[in-house]
This record gives structure tokens, C-alpha cells and sequence, in this order.
């Protein structure tokens, strides 16, 4: 499933890469919203959050819906400014249709499609939809939509303000802290977009964003099929040191495409491509195979050791290991007249650590 954004024609200096703090500090406050998706940023949530005004806190928490498992499109600028106060008062610039719609979307759990409904800000039964998928996911978001539908105005300036304390209480140095990573990063994608092109620079911001083959869109691998363009006002890309690992992309109807992508880790690994992802959970689906796995997580085996270990035949067992040698999970090397396989250990770790406790214990 992909995301695709028609740039068929688009002028080269209409692509462009810059730092925001709006979307940074976005990053941050999903961090503090979800720190299980970030276990290396859990040192840095705790101590956040325990150095919290308990007002500032309670805020956060009554407004985590416009940033906890989507974005509000207002939060990723498509124009990033110098300072965080110049972005939120560009947002201060949209409408309150606009606002709103955005904010539901997060909010209510509804997808980008329904910016073609009425609003609910003027009909009734888009109202009462959207606050029942409010509700649904709990009294605290039901409030919140409730608020914001009834005085949008004031849920706009409480959460500007929010979004203000943030700055003094942990943003400003954690922005300063990532001021640097950002830079260089931003120093590499405008070089390479400048001396080899839209593909390598595309190619440099995350194996799930490529340049289609025709050279007129750019395709992002995400959960939903969707298209948008960019024509008129082009496409941003902004890098975050926060949001990684999470790639994130504005693509709603009036709102100029923006993807926000996770810088590289300062020792970065080859990206594995989703193909190869899907070959391995294939491979491991087989109780039989994982059954050698285990076995062999303690040691090279020979084909014969396997089948012996596991009363199975020689040519059951070889059937199983080439479809873990296709996934990239063994190596086998040959000594004298045996060979033995050996768990490839490092890639089955990044499938993830509960089944790596699995296969070891």
C-alpha cells in the first residue's frame, strides 16, 4: 500500500528539504504520548514527565489526540519558519473549518477522506458522527471534540498555549540538542537533490520513499493507498530526530504534501526493504521451523543433527532450511564432507526482541 504524489512537471526548486520546530516538537510530544514506540527516547519521556507542572501535564494529556497515533496536519508545516512562535502563528492563519477538520482527524480516528464531508461545525450529522468516534475511544477525547466543535476558538488558543509552555518546560533544549543532527542532515538531502536529482535524494531520506519509475510521483509506503500532488505549491520534507522510527506524510485535500521522515542513526544500518520483511515473518510462520531455529540458536548444525534432533528426514529438514536461507536467516558453510548452518542472529534480532526471548530460551 502506498501514497503516491504526483510531481509530473514540478519545477526541481519546488522540492524542498528544511528543519521545523512545530513538527519537532510534535515528535517530542508523541514520544511523551506513546514511549513504548520509542523505548530509546524512555529515559528521556520519564524524566519529562516527571519535571512536568502538574497544569502542563494535565494539558498535555487532554489534548494527546492531535499528536498520539496520528498528526494533526497543522502540527507539520509545509512552510517551516526559524522559530516555533512564527509556525504557530501560521497556524493561527487557518481557518477554523480547516483547524477543525484537521484536529477531528486525529482526534475522532476518522481518515482523510471524510475533509469531503460537511462540516461539522455547521451540520448536525457530521457533527454527531464525529462525536461518536470521539467517544468511542474514550470520555477524555469525547470532552475534547465536544470543546472543540462547541468554542473552536478557545481550544485553538488553550492548545497554542500548551504548545508554548511545552518550549520553556523541555522543547527549547531538546531543540538545541538536535540542532546540529538536523543541520548536517539537511546539508547531505540538499546536496545530493542539487548535484544527482530528486532520486538519490529521495532514495537518502528512508527506503520507504522512492521516485516512481515513470519520474512523475513519489512513492511512500504507508498503511493506506492514497494519491495527492503537488503541483502549485510543491512538497516538503522535514527531518526529525524524534519521530524516528516513524515516517510521517500530510496528504489531505487543501494542504500541500509534507513527509516528515526520521534521520539516520549516527552508525546506520542497511535498511531492509518490506519484501524481505514479509519473506522472513513467512519463513518463521512454520512451528517446524522455528523449532529448528531454536536448535541451531545454540550452535551450527548439520542437516542430519536437525533431523535427528527433531525426528524429522534429511530431505524434510533441507526443504525447511532453504526456506530460511532465502529469508537471510542461516548461513551455511561447508567443512570436509558436512555443512553446517548458522542462525544469521543479528537480523532475526531486529525482527524483534519477544521473538528472539522466544527462539533463545
Amino acid at each position: 500500500m502506498t501514497l503516491r504524489i504526483d510531481i509530473s512537471g514540478l519545477p526541481p526548486e519546488r522540492l524542498r528539504f528544511a528543519a521545523s520546530p512545530l513538527a519537532e516538537l510534535t515528535a517530542m510530544l508523541h514520544v511523551l504520548a506513546e514511549p513504548e514506540h520509542h523505548p530509546q527516547r524512555a529515559g528521556w519521556a520519564a524524566e519529562v514527565w516527571a519535571g512536568l507542572r502538574p497544569e502542563l501535564a494535565e494539558r498535555l494529556r487532554e489534548a494527546e489526540f492531535l499528536w498520539r497515533s496520528a498528526r494533526a496536519d497543522f502540527l507539520v508545516p509545509a512552510r517551516p519558519r526559524q522559530t516555533l512562535a512564527e509556525e504557530l502563528d501560521d497556524v493561527d492563519e487557518i481557518d477554523d473549518e480547516t483547524y477543525v477538520r484537521a484536529a477531528l482527524v486525529s482526534s475522532c480516528g476518522s481518515n482523510r477522506g471524510r475533509y469531503a464531508t460537511p462540516s461539522p461545525l455547521t451540520d448536525a450529522v457530521a457533527r454527531e458522527q464525529a462525536l461518536e468516534r470521539a467517544q468511542a475511544r474514550g470520555a477524555t477525547q469525547e470532552a475534547f471534540a465536544e470543546r472543540l466543535l462547541d468554542d473552536p476558538a478557545a481550544v485553538r488558543a488553550r492548545v497554542r498555549h500548551t504548545l508554548e509552555q511545552c518550549a520553556e518546560a523541555f522543547f527549547d533544549a531538546a531543540w538545541a540538542g538536535v540542532a546540529v543532527q538536523l543541520a548536517n542532515d539537511l546539508r547531505l538531502k540538499n546536496d545530493l537533490l542539487k548535484r544527482q536529482g530528486i532520486g538519490p535524494a529521495l532514495a537518502s531520506v528512508s527506503g520507504a520513499v522512492s521516485l516512481a519509475p515513470d519520474d512523475g510521483g513519489i512513492v511512500v509506503d504507508k498503511l493506506q493507498d492514497a494519491a495527492t500532488t503537488a503541483h502549485g505549491a510543491g512538497v516538503t520534507f522535514i527531518p526529525s530526530v524524534f519521530g524516528r522510527p516513524h515516517l510521517v506524510a500530510v496528504y489531505a485535500r487543501g494542504w500541500q504534501p509534507v513527509v516528515q521522515y526520521p534521520v539516520a542513526e549516527r552508525t546506520p544500518s542497511e535498511p531492509v526493504a518490506l519484501e524481505t520483511v514479509t519473506l522472513r515473518l513467512e519463513a518463521l510462520a512454520h512451528p517446524v521451523r522455528l523449532r529448528l531455529l531454536r536448535t541451531l540458536a545454540r550452535g551450527p548444525h548439520t542437516t542430519g543433527e536437525l533431523a535427528d534432533a527433531w525426528d524429522l528426514t534429511s530431505p524434510e529438514v533441507s526443504r525447511h532450511l532453504a526456506v530460511l536461507r532465502r529469508a537471510g536467516l542461516l548461513t551455511a558453510r561447508r567443512h570436509g564432507r558436512y555443512v553446517h548452518h548458522t542462525l544469521n542472529l543479528p537480523d532475526l534480532t531486529a525482527l524483534g526482541s519477544d521473538l528472539l526471548a522466544a527462539v533463545l530460551r
